[in-house]
């Protein structure tokens, strides 16, 4: 990678980072889930960096990829464990990272399995490592404190323009004996839970990836298209973006001309993913760079 490049993606690991201690800082009991998915995403863009991914505010037994949509009503409440997913962007470079709040004060022990797993991984992080040895070091955390790791979910390579790439690393030890290289960058992410360490796709589905082109007949779905094209290319959006920007449409004919182009197989949807037994569950991520005897944080 350039030197300039580089410069610039360490610059959005730390909005990244600032960004994740500004969700602390306003995720309270009563708080709505809108506001605050919505002034997170501010934060970074106020920092000159567009998003990775829409923020992902995944409460309790949900794990990863919920975001609010427009209409939504809801308030964190004082029983709620959130994990907070985000990541700035700068051009086609890309960072990952999360943190959990807990708002409850009972789950102290989750949030710091994931932590601790977090630290233990990066610490043993440098090329020539074995995929297999980060998740062996995860799940002992994980045994250590009576917990599960999410073995259907782990941390993955970053490439420019693809945030999930080349590599998915275990949150256990799966025999994969594939090796890190210099220079790699990659994403680790710890998910613990106290379930049954396993997600699910729900039926709640707010953010999509549009992967190709496509031939559609509607007005709706063609102005939807051309919206996408446009202002998120290939990079995931929330239907609540378009609701944004697209009002002189409305909703409705918004989440028609959508359903049009995920219909023409055009649109990847990831839906909000939720651990099998609803046990709780807590993450933790870093963007980090391999390097030949470790590697270099890039969202602190």
């Amino acid at each position: 990678m350039e030197e300039k490049d580089l410069t610039k993606l360490k610059q959005a690991g730390k909005a990244s980072a600032e960004a994740l201690a500004h969700a602390k800082s306003i995720i309270k009991p009563g708080k709505s889930i809108l506001e605050a998915a919505e002034e997170i995403e501010r934060f970074i863009t106020s920092k000159g960096f567009k998003l990775s991914f829409p923020v992902n505010l995944s409460i309790n037994e949900q794990a990863a990829h919920f975001t609010p949509e427009v209409d939504d009503k809801s308030v964190f409440s004082d029983k709620d464990l959130i994990k907070v997913d985000l990541g700035a962007r700068h051009e086609s470079l890309l960072t990952d990272s999360a943190i959990t709040i807990d708002l409850s004060g009972n789950n102290s022990k989750l949030v710091e399995a994931s932590e601790e797993a977090l630290s233990n991984a990066i610490s043993i992080v440098k090329a020539g490592r074995q995929l297999r040895d980060i998740g062996k070091e995860i799940e002992g955390v994980a045994a250590k404190h009576g917990l599960k790791p999410i073995h259907n979910l782990g941390g993955h390579g970053i490439s420019e323009a693809d945030l999930h790439a080349d590599i998915f690393i275990p949150n256990f030890d799966n025999g994969d004996n594939t090796e890190l290289e210099e220079g790699q960058i990659v994403a680790i992410e710890p998910f613990m839970t106290d379930g049954k360490g396993h997600v699910d796709e729900s039926s709640f589905t707010a953010i999509f990836q549009k992967t190709s082109e496509c031939m559609v007949r509607s007005q709706e779905a063609r102005t939807v298209s051309a919206f996408i094209d446009e202002h998120f290319a290939s990079y995931p959006f929330t239907a609540r973006w378009l609701s944004r920007e697209l009002k002189d449409m409305g909703d409705f004919k918004i989440r028609r001309g959508l359903a049009e182009i995920l219909n023409a197989g055009a649109l990847e949807p990831f839906p909000g993913l939720i651990e099998k037994g609803r046990g709780m569950v807590a993450q933790a991520e870093h963007t980090l760079i391999v390097q030949k005897d470790g590697c270099e944080i890039i969202t602190k």
